[in-house]
């Protein structure tokens, strides 16, 4: 870690209260490793407002047996190509297939590609993992 700062915080004690039982339930060893954890995904947020390159995946649940799904995610990945990092396939059970992609890329343009492969018929659940590439957090 660079240059370490300590600085004071004041808080109600109802709030700081509330943030030790947190912190206890999250396993952090101490405030600082949670003070620091909260204000990297603040920044990550603001990233994917204001930045024009992030990392995050996608999560897809979907039934494989779902006719012309399987063709229409792999149409959809080779048009949003220059986003995509890695693909992985695995399958739950006999119906129930799982992937993940990961992106990297403009915010929007990662959003725009999660907004169309969960909407695509037979995806049951699908979520967006927003990160960092890391340059802008420490």
């Amino acid at each position: 870690m660079s240059d370490l700062v300590r600085f004071g915080v004041s808080l109600e004690k109802s709030l700081l209260d509330r943030f030790d039982r947190f912190i206890r339930e999250q396993n952090y060893t101490n405030r600082s490793e949670a003070f620091r954890d909260m204000i990297r995904q603040e920044l990550i947020k603001k990233e994917w407002v204001e930045g024009d390159d992030v990392a995050g995946a996608i999560t897809l649940i979907y039934d494989h047996h779902r006719k012309d799904l399987l063709n229409k995610i792999t149409d959809i990945q080779h048009n949003f190509q220059k986003l995509i990092i890695s693909t992985q396939h695995i399958h739950l059970d006999h119906h129930n297939c799982l992937e993940i992609i990961a992106v990297r890329g403009n915010p929007s343009e990662v959003q725009k590609l999660m907004g169309l492969m969960k909407v695509i018929k037979g995806v049951k659940h699908g979520t967006l993992s927003m990160s960092s590439t890391g340059k802008e957090i420490e």
